[in-house]
């Protein structure tokens, strides 16, 4: 087993993860999860953090022996726009933090040094690293979660782009006159396809008057309408989830066929709870990509689900560190 460790640190719209991951990448040897609750503001999401990064530093070491030195630095994924450079979230749609020195604040308080990176980019290179898109030289990342968010690797290496935004892919604009986002532009893929508007999209099919098994799964409260509750009515062969199941894949297939036109990957990793839908998800999806791609770019291409499950922010993060710091392996 290892004998160095980074934490790896995944601040999402609704939980934050925090795992101690073998310098040499693989699942955490310790992992705490929690909920984000951004009201609080990022003060005392960051004091969880701490909390929780110091429980599974105390456990891992426990476990498998070493001084708190075995653990080298912390890597943090984190919703953006980010400055990258000074370690600086700017500002967060689902989170409502601006102008916050998040990697300063999370170093300080554990006292060692700190990489701060989107939490897209951070699944992205963990899924690369040692998740389904392992061995490419190209590969795009699609985070399915309470946003959307995506990463892109080339040569091995995160490609952030002149700002750092980069891979911004819920973002991109698929119906210009379209439902109104978080971040205020109208028609991004974000707005038809994260979870919260899957669920949205739900509960509008039941007030326009569809039968639905989900109103017995939420005892008639539509506000507990959750993607999940979607797959779970689904799976029970409710005609509404399908349908809505069924045109979130379209959704999401013409937004990642303007990824592999644009950026001809040799993968597509799509990781998030989303996926648990298998191929009542990925089937149609494909179908889109192929409708709307050019053929030698889809040829060259697999979409497939994430193999790290909720550790992949972790991961990544902590792979971003080592890989930015440029830390002797």
């Amino acid at each position: 087993m290892s004998d160095r460790w980074v934490v790896g640190v995944d601040i999402g719209g609704t939980n934050l993860v925090v795992g101690a991951v073998p310098f040499e990448g693989g699942q955490p040897a310790a992992m705490r999860t929690a909920y984000t609750r951004p009201d609080r503001g990022a003060d005392a999401a960051v004091d969880d953090v701490v909390v929780m990064a110091n429980e599974v530093i105390d456990e891992t070491l426990e476990r498998h022996g070493g001084t708190r030195d075995s653990v080298v630095g912390v890597g943090i994924g984190c919703p953006g726009p980010l400055d990258l450079d000074r370690g600086i979230l700017l500002t967060t749609p689902n989170l409502g933090w601006a102008n916050y020195p998040m990697r300063q604040r999370v170093s300080d308080l554990l006292g060692m040094p700190a990489s701060l990176d989107n939490d897209a980019n951070c699944a992205t290179y963990g899924e690369w690293w040692r998740g389904a898109g392992r061995g490419a030289t190209s590969m795009a990342g699609v985070t399915l979660g309470t946003g959307i968010g995506g990463g892109l690797i080339l040569n091995g290496a995160l490609l952030r782009g002149a700002s750092g935004c980069a891979g911004e892919l819920g973002h991109t604009t698929i119906d210009f006159t379209g439902r109104r986002c978080v971040c205020g532009n109208y028609g991004c893929l974000e707005a038809y396809a994260s979870g919260p508007n899957i669920a949205a999209r739900a509960r509008e099919g039941i007030e326009a008057g569809d039968a639905s098994l989900m109103v017995e799964l939420v005892d008639g409260d539509l506000d507990r309408i959750t993607a999940i509750i979607v797959y779970d009515a689904l799976l029970q062969g409710d005609v509404l989830a399908g349908a809505v199941m069924l045109e979130t894949a379209k959704i999401l297939g013409a937004g990642i066929a303007n990824v592999v036109n644009t950026f001809n990957p040799e993968v597509v990793v799509v990781v998030g709870g989303v996926t648990r839908a298998g191929d009542y998800l990925f089937t149609p999806l494909r179908s889109e990509v192929r409708r709307r791609a050019f053929d030698v770019a889809v040829e060259a291409c697999r979409i497939v689900p994430g193999e790290l499950g909720d550790a992949a922010g972790v991961i990544g993060a902590a792979g971003v560190f080592i890989a930015d710091r440029g830390v002797a392996t």
